[in-house]
């Protein structure tokens, strides 16, 4: 009892110098947040916008039929965050013994399947305290064989209008510095430049250049990077996007300016918003042609229960 007296005093200590200032941000209350606009049972926020107009709006985007992948390849060169991994094992299983002589080849692969690579953040991913989207429970909605809401098994196909916003070529640089928090002037000044406007359901893609270090500089791309802010984040969720994503592994600035704040952006998407995340994009060839608008399509892989999915979304112009 001393022992965890003592603890608690000092927790309560580290706790009263460490956030004697305000955060520069706070999870609105429960009340402020719920219901979602799309109602209070509503599981499918941001994805509520595919319906077949917004196939429709895409489809007018495609005039060459280009395709333009936007996925890293999953293998060992992959960046990782903290202890996540990917083992693939190649099985040589056997030879049939018919005339024919067919030999069949395999596969193991050990994986946080759904967060690593290029992947797509569902609303089970993240939660204030014990609440998700909508206020969900977690507690409530979980057991050893997935979370019974918001399972990423649920999204389904994506098929909308995509616009890269090209910050790093707004800001004349090839590659956004470490830390860097881009701003609301920077979205703006970025679209006007492309003489772009967004639109309810878009797939709203953010080009940094920090993918420029994924696969070479592992080390460096998630120590921190480049991204969005509060601010930035809070003018964006205005817009109704559909999806944020970026060629970084958060989509926000990491760590956020604020040390009080842990990826504050991921509340306010996931958990606040309902909008989904994708992440580790490869915008290099997107950015380097210099498309802002085009068909965007993905599906993530139907986890049951799971929290997000590896994904390989295309850009088709």
């Amino acid at each position: 009892m001393k022992a965890f007296t003592l603890g608690a005093a000092i927790t309560l200590a580290f706790s009263a110098t460490a956030f004697a200032q305000a955060p520069t941000w706070t999870v609105p209350t429960e009340s402020q947040r719920c219901p979602s606009k799309w109602g209070a049972a509503d599981e499918r926020g941001s994805a509520n916008h595919q319906k077949p107009a917004a196939v429709l709006n895409a489809a007018k985007l495609i005039k060459s039929g280009e395709v333009i992948e936007l996925a890293h390849v999953l293998g060992p060169s992959m960046a990782f965050f903290g202890t996540r991994r990917f083992d693939m094992h190649a099985k040589r299983t056997f030879m049939n013994q018919f005339s024919n002589m067919r030999g069949s080849n395999e596969e193991i692969i050990i994986t946080e399947l759904g967060q690593v690579g290029t992947q797509f953040d569902g609303f089970a991913h993240q939660t204030h305290l014990n609440s998700w989207y909508n206020c969900q429970k977690v507690d409530e909605n979980v057991d050893r064989t997935g979370f019974k809401k918001f399972g990423i098994h649920n999204v389904g196909a994506l098929f909308t209008r995509g616009v890269l916003i090209d910050v790093a070529a707004f800001k004349g640089v090839e590659m956004l510095e470490d830390n860097y928090e881009i701003t609301v002037e920077d979205l703006e000044g970025a679209l006007k430049k492309q003489n772009l406007t967004l639109q309810a359901g878009d797939a709203v893609i953010i080009h940094t250049g920090w993918g420029k270090l994924y696969g070479k500089d592992n080390p460096r791309y998630v120590k921190s990077c480049p991204g969005i802010g509060v601010q930035a984040a809070l003018w964006l969720a205005t817009k109704d996007p559909m999806l944020l994503g970026a060629d970084n592994w958060p989509v926000e600035v990491a760590p956020n300016p604020d040390k009080q704040l842990s990826l504050p952006v991921h509340q306010i998407a996931l958990v606040v918003n309902g909008i989904h995340l994708l992440e580790n994009l490869k915008l290099d060839e997107l950015a380097q042609k210099g498309v802002g608008e085009f068909a965007f399509v993905m599906q993530p892989l139907k986890i049951q229960g799971g929290t997000g999915s590896t994904v390989s979304p295309i850009a088709v112009r």
